[in-house]
Formats: C-alpha cells, structure tokens, sequence
C-alpha cells in the first residue's frame, strides 16, 4: 500500500502535465497562424504609411484607398467572376470524376486517380508556364476563358478529393433499393446519390473557390493586359510602393473568404463537413 500512493500520485502528476503540455502546443501553433494575420490587421488599421508598433491610431485611409482605386476594384471583381467561373467547372468536372472513379469499375483506377490529383502535387507555377507555353503554340494568346481553364485544372482535384472521401462510405444499398422501387436512374441520382454526396461537393467547391481566388502562381503566366486578378495587382503594386493599401487588400480577401464560409455554413450547415 505505501508503493501505491506514490505510483497513483505520479501517474496523475504526469497526465496533469501531458494535458498542459497540449493545451500549450495548441496554442502556440494558434498564435504561430494568426499572429501574421494579426500583424496585417494592424497594419491596415494604422494611419502611418508604413509597419510600425505600437500603431499611431485607427483608420480606414487605406481600405478607402483601397476602394477608391479602380485598379483595385476592377482587379477584386474580375478575382471573383475567375473563382465564380472555376468553382462551377471544378464541382461538376471534379464530382464527375469522382463517380467515374468510384463508381466506373475502370481499369487502373488508382493510377487514373493519382493522375487526377497530380495537380495538388505539383508547383503551380509549373502548371502556370505549360498552360502559358500551350497557349502560345495554338496562338490563342492569353483570353480570360485560358485563364479560368488553368485555374480548373488546379482546383478541380479538391472536389474529387473532397466527393470520393463521401463515396468511400456510401452505402449502395440506397441507390439499389430505390431503383427496385421503380425509380429511374437520372431520379436516383438527382434523390438519393446527388443528396448524399452533397456535404463533400460542396466542400470541394468551398477550397476551389478559395485556391481560386488567391492564386497567384497560375494567373502570373495567364493573366493579359486588362485582365489583372488581384493577386496579381497587388504584386505589381507591391514592386513601387508599401504602404497600407496592401494589407487592406489583404484584409478584404480574408473577409471574404470568411464570409464564403459563413454563407455557406447558413445555407447548407457545413458542421457536416468536419466527417471529410
């Protein structure tokens, strides 16, 4: 009995302080996320021309910049037609990928489907300079469909990512039993497999929306003259000047990618989603 005690106090000793040491990882690797974003809230809000702390006030001079520019403002709405365009093409090329593969009994399907998620793997500014290089030999020099077209490419293998994440824990027997009922195929599809496989869809299209809207590697090599996405922008921007406007560019793409999220989460519940 007088061994025990000991023993029972150390263990409880050493869970205490596992428990902390997690907490403790936890937040740092919190703050090592957010301190950047942090920095650059500061950095838009602060009426100084350039980073410094602490901040000499509060102000929105350069979110209004920011506005008033119409390079900015053409650059942020030409950003979300892009990503608009990309989600769509990416949600109904990439969910049709992934039924073909799940569902096709094609022959090699894991190498077909390590060639369709090759694009995750591989630096986008490699697959920015082919698409340019294509472009170039067929002579159709840089159109905003080409533009679209590349950031597909990238953004497609989340969607098939995300859907055959759902379908590896479909349960068939749903789609059987409601065509012994008398349904036709197109009617099981749009009520039965359509409405099942929705939650990875739809989070597939959430990442191609995102990726879509902040790439940078892809558009530097596809984007024209007039046809400027803000990453793009900024980065010209950025080669003469650094002041707040940047970060308050910064600030409205992370808003927005925040209110994507939340809309989402309102119209559809993506709490679902954490299962992916």
């Amino acid at each position: 009995m007088p061994t025990t005690a000991p023993s029972c106090l150390s263990r409880e000793a050493g869970e205490q302080m596992g428990r902390f040491l997690y907490k403790a990882i936890n937040v740092l690797t919190m703050f090592f996320l957010l301190a950047p974003i942090a920095i650059v809230f500061v950095f838009a809000l602060n009426p100084a021309p350039y980073i410094n702390f602490p901040p000499e006030g509060v102000s929105l001079i350069w979110f209004r910049e920011f506005f008033a520019s119409s390079d900015f403002t053409q650059a942020l709405i030409l950003s979300l037609e892009v990503a608009a365009y990309t989600t769509v093409l990416a949600v109904f090329f990439g969910a049709t990928a992934a039924l073909a593969l799940a569902r096709g009994n094609l022959p090699g399907a894991s190498t077909i489907t390590a060639f369709v998620l090759s694009p995750l793997m591989l630096p986008a500014i490699l697959t920015g300079l082919a698409l340019f290089q294509t472009y170039v030999l067929i002579d159709v020099g840089r159109p905003l469909w080409g533009l679209v077209m590349g950031h597909t490419i990238i953004t497609t293998p989340y969607v098939v990512r995300t859907t055959l994440a759902v379908l590896a824990n479909f349960d068939t027997r749903l789609e059987e039993a409601a065509t012994n009922l008398g349904a036709s195929p197109p009617r099981v599809f749009f009520e039965i497999t359509l409405p099942l496989i929705k939650p990875g869809v739809i989070a597939g299209g959430i990442f191609a929306f995102i990726v879509s809207f902040d790439q940078f590697p892809v558009s530097l090599f596809l984007v024209g003259p007039g046809t400027e996405t803000l990453p793009i922008t900024l980065f010209n921007y950025l080669r003469f000047a650094l002041d707040g406007t940047i970060a308050a560019a910064s600030i409205v793409s992370i808003l927005l990618a925040i209110v994507v999220v939340i809309g989402l989460d309102r119209t559809v519940g993506l709490r679902t989603y954490a299962k992916l």
